[in-house]
């Protein structure tokens, strides 16, 4: 599987500035049909608590990002804002299809330091989708000192973790370690897109990542810079993988507690895929 990883200065809460940004660089970048394209927490705004200027216009950027998953032929997925019947946030990762599929994971873990708990509610469930040879399991920026809803996810088949970020310069080195381990302990591809620049609270550290099974950094952004990151991953050398070190069967499920788990499975991207789901 081909996938692209876009990091970008977001324009604060202006959603067809972004658009046209994104569009741009994966028009520059040119990721071929059927590949995964990964963007940033918020993508679309920023990490904005405005739900009245971010929220609340059915649905655009999901609607934009079908239209342009249509349109060439990639999976994409974005980070937008949703608001529920009382009227709260949901923090939401949204995974669309070239069929025009949207499957949609909503933040477990709202960050209380930065008063994010205030403006959203926290999400009830996982969402593992299989696409094509890959079962991906999305997660947004604070999940990622979690470490047991990566395992969750995992025991539920998840070989792929895709997360999307806005995590500050300051604790940069967290994200990059995190990520790596994530990687180890499930024996999983991990895609991290963090956002760089600036807002009116914030700083970003970049470092967008794309890391193996094994480990291995297989693609790595700056800190600033505004790039799109490229990689094919091996699905077979994560089998031989996971084959020689089977230390995933040695998890004991019973300690772990639960969660409502979404499933769900793309029929476009199995076929422009053209093989099985391998995990």
């Amino acid at each position: 599987m081909q996938v692209a990883i876009l990091q970008y200065d977001a324009a604060w809460e202006d959603k067809s500035a972004n658009h046209l940004r994104i569009e741009g660089m994966l028009r520059d970048a040119d990721p071929g049909p059927g590949a995964l394209v990964l963007l940033p927490e918020l993508c679309d705004t920023g990490l904005s608590m405005n739900l009245d200027r971010i929220a609340g216009d059915g649905g655009r950027s999901v609607a934009w990002a079908r239209g342009l998953a249509r349109e060439h032929g990639w999976t994409i997925q974005l980070g937008h804002a949703e608001v529920d019947p009382e009227g709260m946030g949901r923090n939401c990762a949204t995974i669309v299809t070239p069929g025009g599929e949207a499957f949609t994971y909503q933040k477990l873990h709202p960050m209380t330091m930065l008063g994010e708990s205030r403006a959203y509610r926290p999400g009830r469930h996982l969402l593992v989708a299989t696409l094509g040879s890959l079962t991906v399991a999305p997660l947004i920026c604070y999940d990622l000192r979690f470490p047991e809803v990566f395992r969750l996810a995992s025991v539920a088949g998840a070989g792929l973790f895709t997360v999307g970020a806005c995590w500050p310069v300051e604790r940069i080195e967290h994200w990059r370690a995190l990520l790596v381990a994530r990687a180890l302990e499930g024996q999983a591809f991990v895609l991290g897109a963090n956002r760089t620049g600036t807002d009116p609270s914030l700083t970003y550290g970049g470092t967008s990542m794309i890391i193996s099974p094994r480990g291995e950094v297989l693609a790595e952004a700056g800190r600033t810079e505004e790039c799109v990151l490229q990689a094919t991953l091996d699905v077979a050398d994560q089998l031989r993988f996971r084959e020689q070190f089977p230390f995933l069967g040695d998890v004991r499920k019973e300690l772990l507690g639960s969660v409502d788990v979404v499933r769900a499975r793309s029929t476009t991207t199995d076929e422009a895929g053209g093989s099985p789901p391998q995990n």
